[in-house]
């Protein structure tokens, strides 16, 4: 082994075996020249999984997916160039969903940057603020001091990305040729970590409990706000909270708190339909907010919020983030969610307010009119069909735009083990369906929820489904452009609305689904979607149903839906019969 071989070869393997040791153990591979040994030594590592994807935007979203799916940092590696820049969008949404990547990027030496030398752009701090650290790394050494400088790096980068709130990070490589590591001299340690960082979790002082429960005391109409992002263990602590003072809690989908074994008494969940109406929103003041998780979905809360005045209102969170999109929060509580609800709980009986019945009372109301309303078949319809034929167990990703708000309104609270998830960080459309593949490898039976701009937009994403076997069903609702946008003032513009928003590509997805390998089904009326549901069970590999819709009958239903609703409640309102 010749001295630059054994340089590369100590260094990177060094560096790898310190981010087995402390939890990184899955790795997507993007092919490059200049990641060669970094890749070969991943590969040879035998406590490390590889995926391999050749297109990096895709596999950017993979290792997305398979973080959030297994709550854990993963890494992805690509070689030099605009292959780092594919990163980009994946690196933005952990960024903001707080999920830990372990970006690697493989670089040009020193002197190779800046003089025209191909595939080198300045890749030096090259995701700005959207990492929580970047460094490009020392040039390969084998001394003692460069080889703990790896370890180090390694140890610190894990421990970065994990600690809240969590995101990514960057390593960038600058690599001399030969690129080729000596692959049978390598020692790997058995992924002994050799650096540890302990960190405990977040409480409250003395002074500052008191005074938060001194508040809590005093009022009677608080409002509990869970958002995605919630811990699991924080969920049964924010239950017994909430049923401690009497307060009722608007939980978004994907807090995960509309499904499971827990108590659901104080959850309200249909609270995106009777937030559109005037007469509650008047009706029904909190004299105090609370909330955990990041900002629901819901436009109706969001604006419901806003129009609140003089409302004290907290954000409760494990790590230091400023999480106010709407300017209204007057207290941020760095503290883990469990700690903060244990604490507060009171010694009082449990309050049983006229404030939470009648939430309940409005909230159960909705229910009933959203579960058995008689609408013709659309893409409400259809959601709500496939909610209800979920096996216990599932995970269900829902793309942006309409798929993630028909999840919202028509996911009721159940005793099954459901999660649902998507990706809300900067909620884009890039990316989805790899971010689904990725979480299908520690979720299973996974189904993926998507328009058909959105499937399209990451058809190569099935690449890696087929490559390894993964198991996921695809319900794509096919209303041929882009339907949120028939929901927006811009519809009104007829001369340009289709060229610009609608954007209908006039597509089937039969011949996509043949070209991976993918079981695919086309539905085109209400009594054909359950039967193609169930006929997807049992099935291992890529199972797509093709939904077709209308954007137009789309949005005149669920307003139809919606005003029904409105008119309903206020009536009730009206009458002070609640």
């Amino acid at each position: 082994m010749g001295e630059h071989q054994q340089r590369l070869t100590n260094y990177l393997a060094a560096y790898i075996d310190e981010l087995v040791g402390n939890g990184v153990d899955e790795v997507v591979i993007s092919p490059g020249s200049r990641s060669t040994p970094l890749a070969l030594l991943f590969t040879h590592h035998p406590g490390v999984k590889t995926y391999i994807n050749v297109d990096e935007r895709s596999a950017a979203f993979f290792g997305l997916g398979i973080a959030k799916a297994k709550k854990k940092p993963v890494a992805i590696l690509c070689t030099s160039g605009t292959a780092a820049a594919n990163y980009y969008p994946a690196v933005i949404e952990a960024r903001y969903a707080k999920v830990p990547l372990i970006v690697l990027t493989a670089d040009r030496p020193h002197e190779l940057r800046e003089v025209g030398a191909p595939q080198a752009i300045n890749q030096l701090d090259l995701y700005g603020k959207h990492v929580k650290w970047s460094v490009d790394m020392a040039l390969p050494e084998s001394s003692p001091g460069i080889l703990q400088y790896a370890k180090a790096s390694a140890a610190r980068g894990v421990s970065l990305s994990i600690s809240a709130p969590a995101g990514p990070v960057h390593f960038n490589f600058p690599i001399r040729e030969p690129l080729i590591p000596a692959l049978d001299e390598v020692t790997f340690l058995n992924s002994r970590r050799e650096k540890r960082v302990l960190g405990g979790i977040r409480g409250l002082s003395p002074e500052m409990h008191d005074d938060l429960l001194g508040v809590l005391k005093e009022k009677q109409n608080g409002l509990i706000i869970c958002g995605p992002g919630l811990a699991e263990s924080a969920i049964d602590p924010i239950m017994e909270f909430a049923e401690s003072h009497g307060f009722p809690i608007v939980a978004d989908p994907l807090s995960q708190v509309r499904s499971g074994d827990h108590s659901k008494r104080n959850v309200m969940e249909t609270y995106d339909a009777f937030l559109k109406i005037d007469e509650f929103k008047e009706a029904f003041q909190p004299d105090l907010i609370i909330r955990f998780g990041a900002m629901p979905v819901s436009k109706p809360l969001t604006l419901y919020l806003k129009g609140l005045t003089g409302v004290p209102y907290w954000v409760v969170s494990s790590g230091e983030e400023w999480q106010d999109p709407i300017a209204k929060a007057t207290e941020f509580i760095y503290c883990d969610e469990r700690l903060f609800c244990r604490d507060m709980k009171t010694d009082d009986e449990i309050r049983e307010s006229g404030w939470l019945h009648q939430w309940i009372t409005v909230n159960e109301m909705t229910r009933n009119i959203l579960r058995t309303g008689d609408q013709p078949w659309n893409e409400g319809k259809a959601v709500k069909q496939l909610i209800e034929q979920l096996p216990d167990g599932a995970s269900i990703f829902a793309s942006n735009s309409m798929p993630i708000r028909d999840m919202d309104t028509f996911f009721f609270n159940n005793d099954r083990k459901i999660s649902v998830h998507a990706n809300r960080g900067a909620n884009g459309i890039d990316g989805v369906v790899s971010t689904a593949l990725g979480m299908s490898t520690g979720n299973t039976p996974m189904y993926l929820l998507i328009g058909d701009l959105a499937f399209f937009h990451d058809l190569n994403g099935l690449l890696a489904a087929k490559r390894y076997q993964l198991d996921i069903t695809i319900v794509v609702m096919n209303n041929n452009g882009g339907g949120i946008f028939s929901f927006l003032p811009q519809a009104s513009e007829g001369s340009y609305f289709e060229e610009l928003f609608g954007t209908p590509m006039d597509l089937d997805f039969a011949s996509a689904a043949a070209f991976y390998g993918a079981e695919y089904s086309l539905v085109k009326q209400e009594s054909e979607f359950p039967s193609a549901l169930q006929s997807t069970e049992g099935n291992r590999g890529i199972k797509i149903i093709e939904v077709l819709t209308n954007r137009e009958e789309n949005v005149a239903i669920h307003r139809n839906l919606w005003n029904f609703v409105s008119q309903e409640i206020a009536g009730k309102l009206k009458g002070n019969s609640l």
